[in-house]
């Protein structure tokens, strides 16, 4: 599509080029991983160099990283009620902070009268008080928190929190989708028991994720049974073309880590920077440390439906901070969470930035913004959903 300017990468990535190189040879080999002969070793060997530089990105042992279809399953694998580390009790509640993916917040396989929800505050960080309330007031809980939040970039405080929920005999699960490859972690150094990964988010394929196991963790169920893949924790014929895609692109993400996150902070500052000169621009969570690529940002009275449509007819793609379903804008369940009214939660407008985004590309964004302004903030949203 020519002239586009690609603005939402927290909602997906281009295939990074090491990952479509991997999955085309992936597709030349015909074998079944789980078969004994050499067209299954050869695909046996793809699966198992990819988990390796996974599991190693993270800091975990490949023989704990289990393979999943995405995110969504990791989360909903992740949480489910009887697991313990070593001689400690099971778990028997679950908590989420009030900032989670929708798969999170979901439960898992926990019931619903065994959930609750742990608070945040105004910035977007994990209320550790509460949780230390809550943990406090019952059986043993496991607790999910996200490393960084999909949409105001918030970093959580997953190390002391690991802490807290360990001396209260808890384990605690991080959805790390949107951190890797953005942010250096390791799953001991988190104190984490259980991590959920995903590759599109990386420049990796849709369709490939990965949950990762603590040493020690028991009491893990696979939801679906068969053929005793992934060493019994997930059934199914591996996706060998998607996985050895997520394990290039894991390598290159982490590879270029460290220059990337220098340079869209260099551009997320040109952008904020722009986006201030808008009277009332409110930026979320521009307090605390944040992704460095991801900017949440709003004007009261704005409605985002209509500045996204704004933006794409301006051929920038860029997304919104609520979620829309039959015409309907419901405010984000992050910003309500935070203690923002509907007038800020439902005009929240995501920027996220990825390694081919440029200078130029900010430059771009800003313009169409300033023009869109006039329009959208005199409440001419009409006139922009009738031409969409």
């Amino acid at each position: 599509m020519p002239d586009r300017t690609y603005l939402d990468w927290n909602a997906t990535t281009p295939l990074r080029p090491e990952a479509r190189e991997a999955m085309a040879a992936a597709w030349e080999i015909s074998g079944n991983p789980s078969s004994v002969h050499a067209e299954g070793r050869r695909a046996r060997r793809l699966v198992e160099e990819a988990r390796a530089s996974i599991a190693g990105a993270v800091g975990a042992s490949p023989r704990n990283l289990v393979f999943t279809s995405g995110g969504t399953e990791a989360n909903a694998s992740a949480l489910q009620p009887g697991l313990r580390r070593g001689a400690g009790l099971a778990v028997e509640r679950l908590l989420v902070s009030a900032v989670e993916h929708a798969s999170v917040l979901s439960g898992g396989r926990f019931q619903v009268d065994a959930i609750e929800r742990v608070g945040v505050t105004g910035s977007g960080v994990l209320d550790l008080d509460q949780l230390r309330a809550l943990l406090a007031a019952g059986p043993p809980a496991l607790v999910s928190v996200m490393l960084a939040n999909n949409e105001t970039g918030a970093i959580q405080p997953v190390g002391e929190a690991a802490a807290i929920i360990h001396q209260a005999g808890g384990l605690m699960h991080v959805d790390a989708i949107q951190a890797l490859g953005k942010i250096p972690f390791d799953i001991n150094a988190l104190g984490a028991d259980l991590v959920s990964l995903s590759a599109h988010k990386i420049g990796g394929p849709k369709g490939a994720g990965a949950l990762v196991l603590a040493d020690g963790l028991l009491g893990f169920e696979s939801a679906l049974r068969g053929g005793g893949q992934e060493l019994g924790r997930r059934a199914g014929t591996e996706n060998v073309a998607g996985i050895a895609g997520f394990g290039a692109a894991a390598k290159a993400a982490i590879s270029a880590q460290g220059r990337d996150a220098a340079r869209f902070e260099a551009l997320r500052s040109q952008l904020e920077t722009g986006l201030r000169r808008t009277p009332g621009v409110v930026i979320f969570s521009d307090e605390v440390r944040r992704l460095p690529n991801t900017t949440l940002f709003t004007v009261p009275g704005l409605r985002a439906e209509t500045a996204v449509i704004g933006f794409d007819l301006a051929g920038i793609a860029v997304s919104s901070g609520s979620a829309c379903s039959s015409g309907k804008v419901q405010p984000s369940h992050v910003l309500e969470a935070m203690g923002f009214g509907p007038d800020l939660a439902q005009g929240a407008v995501r920027l996220s930035l990825g390694w081919s985004t440029t200078s130029q590309d900010i430059d771009r964004c800003l313009e169409a913004w300033r023009k869109l302004t006039g329009t959208l903030l005199r409440g001419c949203d009409e006139t922009l959903l009738e031409r969409f």
